[in-house]
């Protein structure tokens, strides 16, 4: 049997501490950076993150932690970045290992703030990582129940067929259905708009509409998704596939959804501030709605939802009469 190849995992969060809890279903050992000195240290005393999916129990012989990035990255042949991405330039600020040389997927559901641009296309075009190097790792799947060993799939996509292969081998288990796919642009931009959408089912939510109306802001969700992902990059995918639609189902109606929380919260007249100080994880749609609205506005896709989150996130308008004008453009 050939020698599994090294895997790193950047990240101290929820979707993080899932990856390695994966990863080490398969792995002697996964490298693992986290930015918390304090976390690292609970790890390696109590076996546990401090902070996030605390009943995941790890043995620390098959962990290497450090807070030192740059650590991790070199002794890593593949890097499964999986942090906030309003905070990954400030991450590699700090990193001075060279990631051309190395298979980098990412786990972000998340556009780079500075730059506009999606993960991969970051990674692609500051780092030199050839884009067959870089991959996505997309739902529908959320962490708390990969804690919780609830059935859950993952879709893992690259344009090299092997390494998606290679990947979905090493994160799959009893627990873990991994399906692979070459729509690498598709399923990263599918996975930060399901946020914005899951953000809208919120707040719908918390001005009191039911679920009658959360069914038809859904199935307009999806197809506002597919109009826009088809401007930014055409290519023959299925829209109903569980990386576009089931990832976008299970986030917009989740309890452990945060972008629905967050939304809930607007929609109950919470302040942006308020709402985020009050969640103790990053909403990843709040960064997204701002940067999918920018880059529409030289697409030109129809997205009345993204118009709607946008207006009341970023311009201050009121939820209850922005939800008043955008029933009347759903059908």
């Amino acid at each position: 049997m050939d020698k599994a190849p090294s895997f790193g995992v950047i990240g101290g969060g929820s979707w993080a501490t899932a990856i390695v809890k994966m990863l080490c279903e398969n792995l002697d050992n996964v490298n693992w950076y986290m930015r918390s000195v304090y976390a690292v240290e609970h790890i390696k005393k109590q076996d546990h993150n401090p902070n996030y999916l605390s009943s995941v129990e790890f043995n620390n012989d098959q962990l290497t932690l450090s807070n030192d990035i740059n650590e991790v990255v070199e002794a890593s042949e593949f890097i499964i970045f999986a942090i906030p991405s309003a905070f990954l330039k400030r991450e590699l600020d700090s990193l001075t290992i060279p990631l051309h040389d190395k298979v980098v997927f990412s786990a972000i559901k998340g556009i780079v703030p500075e730059t506009s641009l999606i993960v991969g296309e970051h990674f692609n075009q500051y780092f030199d990582v050839p884009m067959e190097c870089i991959g996505v790792l997309t739902g529908p799947c959320h962490a708390e129940e990969v804690a919780l060993e609830r059935l859950s799939y993952l879709t893992v996509a690259c344009q090299d067929e092997q390494k998606a292969q290679l990947v979905a081998g090493y994160l799959g288990s009893d627990y873990i259905t991994c399906k692979t796919t070459d729509d690498v642009i598709g399923t990263e931009y599918a996975a930060v708009l399901k946020n914005i959408y899951a953000i809208a089912a919120g707040i719908a939510h918390g001005l009191g509409y039911g679920d009658n109306f959360q069914s038809v802001l859904m199935s307009n969700a999806i197809r506002e998704m597919k109009k826009f992902i088809k401007k930014v990059h055409k290519m023959k995918r299925n829209i109903n596939d569980s990386a576009y639609l089931g990832d976008l189902l299970v986030t917009g109606y989740s309890v452990f959804s945060r972008n629905r929380m967050f939304g809930n919260m607007i929609g109950k007249g919470y302040t942006v501030k308020s709402a985020q100080m009050e969640m103790s994880m990053v909403a990843e749609g709040y960064y997204a709605t701002e940067s999918a609205y920018k880059i529409n506005q030289e697409k030109g896709a129809k997205t009345p939802i993204i118009n709607a989150v946008y207006a009341i996130l970023y311009e201050g308008k009121n939820p209850k009469k922005v939800f008043n004008k955008l029933v009347d453009k759903l059908d």
